[in-house]
């Protein structure tokens, strides 16, 4: 398989993050406590948000179909990732890689989508308390969140098939932990250049649109919180806003360095590190800044442990 030829491919091989045995058992079981934190702290979310009355807001109904996307998102590359540590060849199918890149970049996008709309449904509950509750009502919430889906579905299926299209012959070694277009577009056979922009541009629509959405909604609530004479208060939305923010920093910082890159067949090995935080660690950081700094999580929880 590795050899030149004009055979289409029928599988790939990750290198994974290392070639040394022992390290990859050390990652084995880093990644495999990040996993079941991730599931654990995702899965309690959902289940919070269900049953506690006063988790039935908009704020939570967004966060807990979050704490879904995280639990699929990593669900689509740890798995796989924790198997390949534990055997010496490392290998998945086309159809397989094609089936995780597709997933994957449904489950990135519409989280991406997701925070900008929590960053607007924070802009409105601190900028315009009084209007708060006419503006995000039940429907819009709905059709928020559908919108999101919407957005990340219409992304990987233009990401996946730019990708996809082009004839993968020869080269099958994939330097990367799982099937990803950038670092598949590096093994293709012919010119990648309509595949790169391609991809550029979905990045502008889904990643500098919604970052561009969340710096607005910050600006004018940072705006609006200086003017809030109550110390308390201050404090109150600061940390509200502030956890969110965290998770922001790690999500957009990581994926725009990976994919606004114009030619993405220039990823080096750096970007598999760099890949780790979004596709592995916001996942599993997002229940527990939400629940750690956030008082009505904290007394839904202790109500279920007293139960």
């Amino acid at each position: 398989m590795g050899k030149e030829n004009k055979t289409y491919l029928t599988e790939f091989i990750l290198l994974g993050l290392s070639s040394d045995h022992q390290t990859q058992i050390l990652l084995f079981v880093v990644f495999l406590i990040v996993y079941l934190l991730t599931v654990f702290g995702n899965l309690l979310l959902i289940l919070l948000s269900h049953i506690d009355s006063r988790l039935h807001t908009p704020m939570y109904f967004f966060l807990k179909n979050l704490s879904f996307t995280d639990l699929c998102f990593s669900t689509t590359i740890v798995p796989k990732m924790l198997l390949h540590f534990l055997v010496k060849r490392k290998t998945i199918s086309f159809a397989g890689c094609s089936v995780q890149m597709f997933f994957f970049l449904i489950m990135g996008c519409t989280e991406s989508s997701l925070l900008a709309v929590m960053s607007y449904d924070r802009y409105v509950a601190v900028c315009k308390p009084l209007h708060y509750s006419t503006i995000m009502t039940q429907r819009v919430c709905v059709l928020l969140v559908i919108g999101s889906w919407a957005s990340g579905v219409f992304v990987s299926i233009v990401d996946t098939s730019f990708t996809l299209c082009l004839p993968y012959q020869g080269q099958n070694v994939i330097d990367h932990y799982f099937c990803e277009p950038p670092a598949l577009l590096k093994l293709a056979s012919e010119e990648t250049y309509k595949a790169e922009m391609a991809i550029f541009a979905m990045g502008v629509i889904i990643l500098l649109g919604p970052v561009s959405l969340i710096l607005f909604s910050y600006c004018n609530i940072i705006s609006t919180v200086i003017q809030i004479r109550s110390g308390q208060g201050r404090l109150k939305i600061f940390s509200t806003c502030g956890s969110h923010f965290i998770v922001v920093i790690f999500f957009y910082g990581s994926t725009i360095f990976t994919y606004m890159q114009p030619n993405s067949k220039k990823m080096n090995k750096g970007d598999k590190v760099i890949s780790v935080f979004y596709s592995v660690i916001t996942s599993m950081m997002n229940p527990f800044i939400y629940s750690l700094r956030n008082k009505d999580v904290k007394e839904a929880f202790k109500k279920v442990i007293r139960r």
